[in-house]
C-alpha cells in the first residue's frame, strides 16, 4: 500500500479521521483531463479547419502547462490563458487563424468531456455519506461547470469553487480564504485537501494550514520540502483510510 501518514495523529491506519469537509482538485484527481484534452483539441482543430500538424498535441501541452504554471505563480489570470495558449500554438504551427475562435471551440468540446478517472465515482459515492465534498479548481467556468453538470458525481458535490470566478488561484491564500468563506468557514482541522498538483494543491493546503492528501498515481518522487498528511496512488486508498 502506497499511503504514507506523515503528520502525527492525522492518518495512522487505526485512527478515526476527524474531517467534515473533503476538498478535491478536479483535473487529474477526479476528471480524466489527459484524455479530455486530447479529444477536445482534435475536435476543436478539426471544426475550425486548422490542420492537425505533426507534434501539435505535445506543442499545445507544453504551452498550456507553462501558462497554467504562471497562473499558480499569480503572474497571469485564467481568463488570459483561454486565448493566449492558442495564439502561441498557432504561431508555433505557423498557421494563420483566429485564436479566439479556436479557443471557443476547444472550451465547448472540453466542457462535454466529463469522463472520470478510475474509481472516482465509486469513491465519492461512498464518501459523500459521511463527509461534505467540494471541488476546488484552477480552471475555467465554462469547462468546469459544464462537465460537472454532465458527470456522474454531480449530486455528491456541495460546491464548485473555480479560480476564474473568484479572481485568485491555488496555491494563493486568497483562493483558500474565499473557498472557506463559501463553505461556511469550517475549522481548518476538519478539512482535507486531495489533489494531484504538488504546487497548487499540496503546497497550497500546507501553507494554508489544512491537511493534505497527495494523489500520486505515477509514483513521482515526493519533494522533501513539505510535511504532508497522506499520499495515495489509487483513489480507493482514500476510501480505505476515510471510510
Amino acid at each position: 500500500m502506497s499511503t504514507a501518514a506523515t503528520k502525527a495523529g492525522a492518518g495512522s491506519p487505526g485512527s478515526a479521521p476527524r474531517y467534515r469537509w473533503l476538498l478535491f482538485d478536479a483535473d487529474g484527481t477526479l476528471f480524466d483531463y489527459e484524455r479530455a484534452e486530447i479529444v477536445a483539441l482534435e475536435q476543436a482543430l478539426t471544426q475550425t479547419g486548422v490542420p492537425l500538424a505533426p507534434g501539435y498535441l505535445a506543442t499545445y501541452q507544453r504551452i498550456n502547462k507553462a501558462l497554467w504554471q504562471g497562473v499558480e505563480r499569480g503572474e497571469i489570470t485564467p481568463g488570459v490563458v483561454k486565448v493566449r495558449r492558442f495564439e502561441q500554438l498557432l504561431e508555433a504551427l505557423q498557421v494563420t487563424h483566429s485564436a479566439a475562435a479556436l479557443s471557443a471551440a476547444y472550451l465547448e468540446c472540453l466542457a462535454n468531456c466529463s469522463e472520470l478517472l478510475e474509481h472516482a465515482q465509486g469513491v465519492l459515492e461512498g464518501l459523500h455519506r459521511k463527509y461534505r465534498i467540494a471541488i476546488l479548481t484552477n480552471g475555467l467556468t465554462v469547462v468546469q461547470r459544464g462537465r460537472l453538470a454532465r458527470s456522474a458525481i454531480r449530486h455528491h458535490i456541495s460546491d464548485l469553487i473555480i479560480s476564474e470566478e473568484i479572481g485568485a488561484a491555488k496555491p494563493a491564500r486568497e483562493f483558500f480564504d474565499t473557498a472557506f468563506a463559501r463553505l461556511g468557514n469550517p475549522a481548518k482541522r476538519e478539512v482535507l485537501m486531495i489533489g494531484d498538483g504538488w504546487a497548487s494543491d499540496i503546497q497550497g493546503a500546507v501553507q494554508y494550514g489544512i491537511d493534505s492528501c497527495w494523489y500520486n498515481p505515477g509514483r513521482k518522487p515526493r519533494p522533501a520540502d513539505l510535511e504532508i498528511t497522506r499520499e495515495i496512488a489509487c483513489l480507493r486508498e482514500l476510501s480505505d483510510w476515510l471510510a
